[in-house]
Formats: structure tokens, sequence, C-alpha cells
């Protein structure tokens, strides 16, 4: 008996995976085929779309310069100005080259103007901000028949020559908080919630002192600055970036991790102004280098290493309401929504009579 059945399994085709016909896709099949195609083709058109936007044609709008200048001379250097780039400068009036050399030093104003042709810029604004006010500027010094005299009064560091190092360093520590945001919950999900901000406190304090002593006189030297308070700008920074994804993703699930991509990865760091300023963003783009952390974290690096501590109080007061905000949501979110739950079964329970 068992050699016929023996021989009747030897005749019949063996069925391999390949030879079995599947049923055509359902609606569940084609969501997955189609919804990852849908999702990175939207975020790489919002990233190709908002930096040809930003940095296709850079120019500027109100961009902060000073002068020394008063009264008629003053109009026509106003007049020269706006002929060489309409509604791109805003002029300041500053009694005396020293003031005026102070602001350029502190960035309250990017270049001033002495008159004479003499013209006081910080290269440390970067390459292009150094273009943009030698070319206005010596059309100016042209006007008044002199040749431009121009005075680095605030240098780029030796480690940042093109003013860009800044963004980088940036760049690589967002995308390093925005990895942690994510991976936290896939790797610990049920991680209670003080060992969670735990991490999240390790992480923000091993990657500011990382990414200050790799950028800062330690390492490469694009970063100048004193090292305890870059690290801690740093430190602050990488950690509301980390903690803002980490929110996204508790509130909107796999769509948060798209979002925190575009918000922080995309929107931030084009606007940080670790490119080129603010001012040449387009307007749209312009208010989000104030409040996202991206922006306010480059802006206290640049002014603690060239500066003179420009934006670090923005970013001490800025950056720890990130990182705040963020826990008390997941803290409403992880414990808070767990325990309440359990505390309405315990009132709902029918009280024992009394005897």
């Amino acid at each position: 008996m068992s050699q016929q059945v023996a021989s009747r399994a030897a005749r019949q085709p063996h069925k391999h995976a390949l030879d079995v016909a599947h049923p055509p896709p359902g609606p569940g099949n084609l969501g997955a085929v189609l919804l990852p195609v849908a999702v990175v083709l939207l975020i790489g058109t919002v990233f190709v779309s908002v930096y040809l936007a930003a940095f296709h044609a850079p120019r500027p709008h109100q961009l902060r310069v000073g002068t020394t200048e008063i009264g008629t001379q003053q109009e026509h250097l106003r007049q020269d100005l706006a002929r060489v780039a309409a509604g791109g400068f805003t002029l300041e009036t500053y009694p005396d080259e020293s003031a005026a050399r102070q602001a350029v030093q502190d960035r309250s104003v990017y270049a001033a103007y002495l008159g004479e042709g003499k013209l006081l810029y910080g290269s440390a604004n970067g390459a292009a901000v150094t273009a943009t006010v030698t070319t206005a500027f010596g059309s100016a010094a042209h006007a008044e028949h002199h040749e431009l005299s121009a005075e680095d009064v605030a240098p780029a560091a030796a480690g940042d020559t093109r003013g860009l190092s800044v963004f980088y360093a940036a760049f690589g520590l967002v995308l390093a908080g925005y990895l942690f945001g994510m991976t936290t919950y896939q790797l610990a999900p049920r991680l209670q919630y003080r060992w969670r901000m735990a991490s999240l406190a390790l992480f923000g304090a091993v990657g500011g002192v990382l990414v200050t002593a790799i950028a800062g006189s330690a390492g490469f030297g694009a970063l100048p600055g004193p090292f305890l308070p870059l690290a801690v700008v740093v430190a602050l920074m990488g950690a509301a970036v980390a903690a803002t994804t980490m929110v996204l993703l508790r509130l909107f699930g796999s769509a948060g991790v798209s979002l925190a991509s575009i918000l922080l990865l995309i929107l931030g760091n084009s606007s940080s102004g670790g490119i080129m300023p603010a001012a040449y963003l387009p307007a749209w783009l312009r208010p989000l280098s104030e409040i996202l952390p991206v922006g306010v974290g480059v802006r206290a690096m640049q002014g603690l290493s060239r500066f003179q501590d420009d934006g670090l109080v923005r970013a001490l007061v800025i950056l720890p309401v990130w990182v705040l905000g963020a826990a008390l949501v997941l803290y409403l979110k992880d414990v808070f929504r767990r325990e309440a739950p359990a505390g309405a079964r315990k009132r709902e329970e029918p009280q024992p009579a009394a005897s």
C-alpha cells in the first residue's frame, strides 16, 4: 500500500512557489504599493521646491546695513542702494565709526558705509553677503567718485572660510535628532516615560559635546566660540528636534515621520540661516528662521563664534520651550492618558455597602 502511495506521489508534478497562481492585488495590497511611492515623492517634491525657491536666485530683502552719513549724502546713498536692489536694504544711522563698527561686529547690521568709499563688513556672514554689500556699496562709492575701501571687521573662522560649516554641522545634528525621535519608539515602544526622557537628555548632552568638539576649536576650527556655551546651544537644539519628532510620531503615527521630515529637515534647514541670512529667503520662509529650533540654534552658534553672542539669549529661551513643550505633550500622551482610564474604572466600581 505504501509503495502505491509513493508511486502516485512520484507521478504528480511538484508545486513550487512560482507555480502557484496568486490572486490579483486587493485594495490593501494596492495601497501598500502606491502609498510609499506617493509619500516619498511628496517629500522629494517639497524638498526640491523649497530649496529652489530659497536659493535658485537669492537676493536680499531689507538686509540691515548702516551708515554714518547724514542729510543729503544719506539720501543719495539710499537712492544708490535702491537702484542696486529695490527693497533690498534697510539703512540704519550711526553717530560715528566706532558705533558702526560695533554694530557690524555684533551683527546688528551686516555692513556699514562710512562715506568717502570706506566700508565695514564681516566675511563671517558668508560669501553671498560679502558679495552683496561690496557690490552695492561699491556702486555708491563710485557715485561719490571714490574707490571702495572695504575692511573686514568680523572675519570668517580659519576653519570656515566660506561660512558654510555651521550649516553642515547643524544639518547633521538635525538629522541625528530626527532619527533619534523615530528610533526611540521603534526600538522601545513601551519604555517608561522617565527613562525615555533620560534617553532624550543623554542624546542631547552627548550630541552637543560631540558636535562642538568636532566643529569647534579642538576640531576643524569652524566654530571657534567658547566650548561650554556652544555645547549647551547645540545640545538644546538637538534635543528640541528629537523631542519634536517624537511628538509628531506619537500624535500622527507613521504620518508624523513625514511631517517631521518636512518641518525639521526641509523647512528647518532651508530657513536656518546657515547658507545665507534669512533676509535672502522668500517672505513665507523668513519667519520660520525665528521660531524653528534649527534657525534659532544656528544663529546662536554663529553669534558665539563670530558675532559677540548674537542670538544666544533667544536660543536659551526658545529652545528649552520646544523641549519642555514636547516633554509635556509626551507626558500627556504616554503617562496621563494611561493612568486616567484606570482611575476612572476605580471610581466606577461599586463600593461595598456599609454594615
